[in-house]
């Protein structure tokens, strides 16, 4: 009886292994109303993707033709805006142009727009993107115009690596427009200025990359525990969008954690 149960212990513990080593090749779609009446009629059903921690790497993390599939993956779904959340690389300075010519090829016909995360060689990073598409965004902001409407789009530093300077990225906002703010890491989501910020989107926690069946993680890289682990968190009026992001570190696992291609559908209210 005690070999039946300790054999059964032993499968269990293998298929989670074996689980965990698959997940990260599964990339789901989230898809996410945002509804508000800040939003003009012009951008209603645009279509905005985000993604974040792609942490390019060799094998068997994510290598540069898993990036070429994921930037082909999103191309497909035709979005009208892109924005990237940082950690392209995991501190590798080695990869990181191979890493902007694969998202270099991204196709948004309103724009391409990126903040840099903790992991990214910020001088390497700063340089790579200017031979690209992608709009660098870290502490700046731009309004984004279609038909003679607009929304203000912005970023700011990595918590841990940078400054954060987001009334630049508001810069002359107000309440009435539609704002959305990108930072890498969600822990800024408490010193948002709420008042004019309608939506701030983060990755950074890999939604606790290993976690106890999508519920807890016992790890986490934030201040606030699980509180900012992942999804759709509204507070005062706010919404932090914070994804599962693409790749892993550490350990090329996931568990219940799925890598996520965020799909943001603007709807004005």
């Amino acid at each position: 009886m005690l070999k039946k149960i300790s054999l059964a212990i032993i499968i269990i513990i293998v298929s989670f292994i074996i689980y965990s080593l698959v997940e990260p090749y599964w990339i789901q779609t989230e898809e996410i109303k945002i509804v508000s009446n800040q939003i003009p009629a012009q951008f209603d059903g645009k279509k905005i993707i985000f993604i974040s921690d792609v942490h390019l790497g060799s094998w068997p993390f994510f290598d540069q033709k898993r990036t070429e599939d994921l930037v082909n993956q999103i191309n497909a779904l035709h979005p009208d805006i892109i924005l990237l959340g940082g950690d392209y690389v995991s501190d590798e300075v080695p990869y990181v142009n191979s890493s902007f010519t694969e998202l270099s090829k991204l196709n948004a016909p309103l724009g391409v727009y990126g903040v840099l995360g903790n992991n990214d060689p910020r001088n390497e990073s700063l340089e790579a993107i200017k031979n690209t598409n992608i709009t660098y965004i870290g502490n700046k902001g731009l309004w984004i115009e279609d038909h003679g409407a607009r929304i203000r789009i912005g970023g700011v530093g990595d918590m841990l690596t940078d400054t954060q300077d987001q009334y630049s990225s508001i810069g002359d906002a107000n309440e009435s427009n539609f704002v959305m703010i990108v930072s890498h890491n969600p822990d800024f989501f408490p010193l948002l200025d709420r008042s004019k910020v309608d939506l701030m989107l983060s990755g950074h926690t890999h939604g606790g990359q290993i976690t106890f069946f999508g519920l807890w993680a016992p790890i986490i890289h934030s201040q606030y525990g699980n509180k900012y682990r992942t999804g759709v968190i509204k507070e005062n009026n706010t919404t932090l969008v914070v994804s599962n992001g693409i790749g892993t570190i550490m350990l090329p696992m996931r568990f219940f954690a799925h890598p996520q291609i965020i799909i943001l559908d603007l709807r004005k209210n």
